[in-house]
């Protein structure tokens, strides 16, 4: 499906595209290989269903039809990273017990399938099955490939099963709906009963770049007639993907019927990333009427700063990269808005702003405002452009002062490493080093890559390159690394390593980056004696190579190469605050509580320090101000607010008019370096949604369908009785303990700052769910939760609004499965949905609280058994 992000990316670099190398996102990955049958893997899920083996993101055409629940997906069936995108199929009596089934509609030379839906078409109106043995239809997206007429073009197509959905043929006739559009994608189709009467069928896709939703019309599933578009509306900041249109009746009233349009988007999401927004409204079987769209925002109160509205930078000292053909990255004055080459710029207020695209995503630079007093409590700006926060005060990539260890790769040309002494094996034998391509900001002309070498250059290069001998003479080794890495779990090999005696004593890899950075080890401990640095790349698939360059012994630890793109705020010549974009072209509000600083003279330095995909940076309107400013995306309604629920869609033809939704648990942000194998990714658990009646309005409550609970065994520890919860964090008995449970727990945050639970923990490490009585949020903080440096994106502390009830509790439901956890709180009203990777063996829970004591009224911990691979499965209890 996701090829559609992988394009919006190359506007900004055409040497990596989307976190992959070029190779792997065409041609998908090869697959990683685990000790221990399946279900026996670290991380994997017990009752969230994953494929065997292989990649998987969004769940497609669920259905259900005679007895039995149909989940499609897209799904790499020949590596596990994206690429290749099929239907891969699964089957279930219960939603919980699910059987993999062999692929349901393949890739072609022609396109490959993206996502979709499956209407069972009872009354024959497709003629593509008879009266007596009506089709199954699924509506798909195809995504065209070089070698089809329709190259580049993204139309919705049909394929149908005459035997029950497992087995597919394309339509002959395909595709039955061409917009000629590179972004046209996601049919959800659903019958549409007429009030006068009769009904025809209805398809809500999406224009991904334009943020529209388009409704189509249709009696035979293969004749469209457009109906009316929806959007844009409220949150916008990355592609429209994947919508939904249902009615649902406001606390049950069948008099009382609202319909809820769900888009999901990427990025741009509440905590970053992926996620699903929803709007509430009507539906007149023609157009789409929202209630719940927020009108645009006002500045907020307080005293302008920058404006950037008179046509100049007033003031602002602009240092654009030398020699650059059109002065980038900020030109001589304020961008106007888009510019050539970017996706529409949006949520700037005024009639300028400052937009670092000028030359693309290339050239580096800094802007500083001049000196200014601080005089209020907080500073509101605008911020948009590329997630790359600041890391270090190292803007450019000078080595550190030291010695240089093997002439930093740059032999004579025309002799190899193998001429400097090197040893090697396979496609690492020295006489194929160093390479003269690959990679970037390393020093010179010459380093190691993996990826060029041996024969043909690729990421299946395999081998070890060892060095010659050398002292250690100083306390710090620092290098230049770039390319891949790989997790323990992936049964690969992919690092740089520091031998003493033979033994692999340090090591590190790249970060699944074309840029080298500086990194290292303390060696201190091996001062005088002899080592030797070996590379070994046993890996295979996307970014399964390494890059390296000027090896040095320093005195000093390596810095890191700052490849920022952020707003910071400078107080004596130090930066003391600083914000970044969320990949998004839609500025949005950030805040700094800076009333420390009252009196003190202070400026802004906007830093675009990025080369790459979206190396660039957006602020506006900086505002001195006595109150934070809320950014608009916390405002508007979504369907989660952690960072792992996307692409989430309901089943059809549900009995009982349910409506069962469903999503795939990842974020696009990390989604390829996840550290799980022979798999990647799992879906979420199937919930009810229904709709109930606010303060604010109809809102949508989601509650894990009844079959999960029917998973529970008997309680395994429970608390009946309220007690005072003492400042600190107290682990509870290990009847509590465990990686497949259930736990329901009532609090209040009493004098405590913050106040709640932790799981999946081992002493040092967890994952905690907490209220933050200042804020009024439920939070998920995962930044100390196991795995994490996977990639940088991937630690958070995701939160929601949460209001107590009336006596003053916090009610949550928590889902913890080995590799994630699914929170609801206060009855299904909101909901978190986050990956974990704790450390083997993590299982204990613990209550907490800060800065003062909280009260716990209730606690009950219930194991779940397991219901995926399991040699024999049996039903789960309430039936279907």
């Amino acid at each position: 499906m996701h090829q559609r992000k992988f394009r919006r990316l190359q506007l900004c670099t055409a040497l990596t595209v989307g976190g992959l190398s070029l190779a792997a996102v065409l041609g998908g990955a090869g697959t990683a290989t685990a000790a221990g049958s399946s279900g026996d893997e670290q991380f994997r899920p017990a009752y969230h269903y994953t494929p065997q083996q292989n990649w998987m993101n969004d769940p497609n055409g669920m259905v259900f039809y005679k007895g039995v629940y149909h989940l499609y997906y897209q799904h790499n069936p020949s590596g596990n990273q994206w690429g290749n995108m099929s239907w891969g199929h699964a089957t279930s009596t219960d939603l919980v017990h699910w059987n993999e089934q062999p692929l349901a509609i393949p890739t072609d030379d022609q396109q490959d399938i993206f996502s979709g839906s499956v209407v069972v078409d009872k009354n024959n109106t497709s003629g593509l099955g008879t009266a007596e043995n009506p089709p199954m239809v699924a509506i798909f997206t195809s995504a065209y490939k070089d070698a089809s007429p329709y190259k580049g073009l993204q139309a919705q197509s049909l394929a149908y099963s005459l035997d029950e959905g497992k087995t597919w043929t394309k339509y002959s006739g395909n595709p039955v709906l061409n917009r000629n559009s590179a972004n046209f994608r996601d049919p959800k189709v659903f019958w549409y009963d007429s009030p006068g009467g009769g009904g025809y069928w209805v398809m809500a896709a999406v224009e991904a770049t334009e943020h529209k939703v388009v409704l189509y019309k249709s009696g035979n599933l293969k004749d469209w007639t457009q109906l009316s578009e929806f959007g844009p509306a409220n949150a916008t900041g990355g592609l429209w993907e994947c919508p939904d249109l249902f009615p649902l009746a406001v606390d049950g009233d069948p008099a009382n019927v609202k319909w809820v349009m769900v888009v999901n988007i990427n990025p741009g999401g509440v905590a970053g990333g992926s996620a699903g927004q929803y709007f509430v409204g009507n539906f007149d079987g023609t157009t789409f009427t929202s209630e719940t769209t927020k009108a645009s925002d006002a500045l907020p109160a307080g005293t302008p700063l920058a404006g950037f509205n008179e046509g100049t930078y007033s003031g602002w000292t602009v240092n654009n990269e030398p020699g650059n053909s059109k002065d980038g990255p900020f030109a001589g004055a304020p961008a106007a808005g888009t510019l050539a080459g970017q996706n529409g710029v949006t949520g700037f207020a005024g009639a300028g702003l400052i937009n670092s695209f000028n030359d693309g995503d290339w050239p580096v630079g800094s802007m500083n405002s001049p000196q200014f007093t601080v005089d209020s409590d907080y500073l509101n700006f605008l911020v948009g452009g590329g997630q790359h926060p600041r890391v270090s005060d190292k803007l450019d990539n000078t080595p550190p002062p030291g010695d240089l260890l093997f002439n930093g790769f740059e032999v004579a040309d025309g002799s190899t490493l193998a001429d400097a002494g090197w040893t090697g094996t396979g496609d690492l034998a020295p006489a194929f080093q160093p390479a003269t391509s690959g990679g970037d900001f390393y020093i010179g002309a010459k380093r190691i890559n993996t990826f060029d070498t041996g024969g043909a250059p690729g990421d299946d290069r395999q081998g070890t390159l060892t060095s010659p001998s050398f002292t250690v003479n100083r306390n710090f080794m620092s290098m230049l690394v770039g390319g891949g890495h790989r997790t323990a779990g992936s049964g690969q090999t992919l690092e740089v390593q520091l031998l003493v005696n033979g033994n692999v004593v340090r090591s590190l890899a790249g970060d699944d980056a074309g840029a080298l950075n500086w990194k290292g080890w303390d060696v201190a401990e091996f001062s005088g004696q002899q080592a030797q640095l070996r590379v070994v790349d046993q890996a295979t698939g996307g970014w399964g190579h390494l890059t390296l360059d000027h090896v040095m012994l320093t005195d000093q630890a390596a810095v890191p190469r700052s490849d920022e793109t952020t707003v910071n705020l400078v107080v004596d010549g130090k930066v003391v605050r600083t914000a970044t974009g969320a990949n998004s072209e839609v500025l949005d509000w950030a805040s700094w509580n800076v009333s420390e600083f009252k009196g003190r003279q202070a400026s802004i330095r906007v830093v675009d320090n990025n080369r790459f995909g979206w190396g660039h940076i957006l602020a506006d309107e900086f505002v001195a101000s006595p109150r934070p400013a809320t950014p608009r995306v916390q405002t508007y309604d979504w369907l989660d607010y952690g960072r792992d629920y996307y692409a989430s869609v309901s089943f059809n033809n549900m009995p009982k008019s349910k409506r069962i939704m469903l999503g795939w648990m990842n974020n696009w942000d990390y989604a390829n370096s996840i550290p799980t194998s022979p798999w990647r990714s799992a879906m979420s658990l199937p919930r009810e949604v229904a709709l109930t009646q606010t303060a604010s309005g109809p809102r949508l409550t989601q509650k894990a369908v009844q079959q999960v609970d029917g998973l529970a065994g008997k309680e395994s520890y429970a608390e009946k009785r309220a007690r005072t919860i003492a400042a600190g964090t107290h682990v509870l008995p290990p009847a509590a303990s465990g990686d497949v449970q259930r736990i329901d727990v009532t609090f209040a945050p009493g004098t405590a700052a913050k106040a709640g639970i932790t799981v999946l923990g081992n002493g040092s490490k967890s994952t905690v769910i907490g209220y933050d009585k200042a804020s009024g949020e439920l939070y998920v903080d995962r930044s100390n939760s196991g795995s994490t440096d996977f990639h940088p994106l991937f630690a958070s502390v995701d939160s929601a609004p949460v209001a107590v009830d009336a006596s003053g509790y916090v009610t949550l439901r928590i889902y913890v499965d080995r590799s994630s956890v699914e929170v609801f709180a206060q009855d299904g009203l909101r909901t978190i949905t986050d990956q974990v990777f704790p450390e083997q063996g993590a299982n204990q829970v613990a209550l907490f609280a800060e800065g003062g004591t909280a009260r716990l009224k209730s606690l009950s911990v219930t194991p779940l058994s397991q219901s995926m691979f399991k040699a024999a499965q049996v039903p789960a209890k309430n039936g279907k």
